[in-house]
């Protein structure tokens, strides 16, 4: 989906305390683990809630390759799962979606004849080898074709034999994710070990776990560090969607940044969603937070000043780059640990944040795996955004206190939340 046509650079004009209400658009990240499942399970299911982004949409088409018939209304989509059994697509395009690269370099194992998966620019300087030693090891047959273990990759098919093997998990969760939602349409039972135990991102584990389940996969832990799946394959059916907790992080920073409430409706409180751990920072910073059933309340009071802190960011980094903003208006330092596979996304991260908060005028300091934010007097800036959806978002809440805050290319945003700018405004 396109975003609204937006004047390049977009300006950002400061204003609060805030008020409003607001749904994000349903989670990509469970859109892209239920169109997966829903397309291997035995029949028709119906996803209701479906984000429609860049993202969900590369991976919506990329099934479509493998054989998928996927009917995408503005309800609810609707997928004619295969049981199991996909078709020969010959080419995979995943576009700017590293989710979409790992989770179709497994699956498309299963299919009926080979696939060459490729992508973007950015998408060949993106780690694949971890994921697929792990499937060879199983029996598959793929080939990376790119440099230093990227895409492009031939994928084979014919199936997936299945046995045992080890995957090193410490660069990204969505090796194991991938290997996972492939796993139980494979020819016999899989057992999965982390490589010394070790796994980035955890809560993404969890949350594909969920999704499996809930179609009726058969997977469980054995310790600590070892997952085993039996290849029974998955049962269709109806799945809702919730809002996408990723999106949430920009209102609540928001309510964080320039005051005020802002209401997020919709994500209910047993959610699993790794990015709301963002809302226990946000609470050391200052703010005061209100889970209710379906919703969640960010309420800060404008002269209630916001406190630096320290983070581990290893379980939600993506919510980082919005956290860094807010830090830009805290009373002293923040400091967020545990950053060491920033570099591995849409574009370098760390330098990106390094490079951008310095514009703000901000001191902004990173080592290989962290980064701390020292707070300054602050100026207005064209914000470069890396072709990076997060840049934009999270860059375009410093606009809400510092005049004169530009943001270039703020149709990026289209890969997860092409109206944000629009919801922005109606704050």
């Amino acid at each position: 989906m396109a975003a609204p046509r937006l004047t390049d650079p977009l300006p950002i004009h400061p204003r609060g305390p805030l008020q409003g209400q607001l749904r994000p658009p349903g989670s990509r990240s469970i859109t892209n683990r239920a169109l997966v499942t829903a397309a291997l399970a035995d029949g028709p299911s119906r996803l209701v809630g479906a984000s429609e982004s860049d993202d969900t949409l590369a991976m919506a088409q990329g099934l479509e390759a493998l054989g998928v018939d996927l009917l995408r209304g503005p309800e609810a989509w609707t997928v004619d799962g295969r049981n199991g059994r996909l078709a020969a697509s010959g080419q995979l395009d995943v576009r700017a979606s590293g989710t979409t690269a790992r989770f179709l370099t497994a699956v498309a194992t299963l299919a009926d004849g080979p696939s060459v998966l490729d992508g973007v620019e950015r998408m060949r300087a993106r780690p694949i080898r971890e994921l697929v030693q792990a499937l060879t090891a199983l029996g598959a047959s793929v080939e990376i074709l790119g440099n230093d273990g990227c895409p492009p990759v031939r994928i084979a098919g014919g199936g997936l034999p299945g046995g045992r093997t080890t995957i090193d998990a410490r660069r990204s969760s969505q090796f194991v994710s991938g290997l996972l939602l492939a796993a139980p349409c494979a020819k016999t039972d899989v057992e999965l070990t982390l490589a010394d135990g070790e796994l980035v991102s955890r809560p993404f584990l969890d949350l594909t776990l969920e999704v499996m389940r809930a179609f009726g996969a058969e997977v469980e832990w054995r310790g600590d560090d070892t997952l085993a799946v039996a290849a029974k394959g998955y049962r269709a059916r109806s799945y809702t969607i919730e809002p996408d907790a990723q999106s949430a992080v920009y209102p609540f920073c928001a309510a964080a940044i320039a005051g005020g409430e802002i209401t997020v409706e919709g994500i209910p409180d047993h959610s699993h969603q790794t990015d709301l751990r963002l809302l226990e920072v946000l609470e050391a910073m200052g703010c005061t937070v209100d889970r209710q059933r379906d919703a969640i309340v960010v309420h800060r009071a404008p002269e209630r000043p916001l406190r630096g802190t320290q983070v581990d960011g290893n379980e939600f980094p993506d919510a980082i780059l919005a956290l860094a903003v807010v830090a830009l208006f805290a009373e002293g330092p923040t400091t967020v640990t545990g950053l060491g596979h920033l570099p591995l996304k849409e574009t370098d991260r760390l330098a990106a944040l390094r490079t951008e908060l310095r514009r703000l005028g901000a001191g902004a300091e990173t080592g290989q795996d962290w980064l701390r934010v020292d707070p300054a007097p602050l100026h207005g800036a064209c914000i470069e955004t890396y072709d990076d959806h997060r840049m934009a978002m999270s860059f375009a809440l410093a606009g809400l206190r510092i005049p004169g805050v530009e943001i270039r290319d703020p149709g990026c945003v289209a890969k997860t939340w092409p109206d944000f700018f629009t919801t922005l405004e109606r704050l």
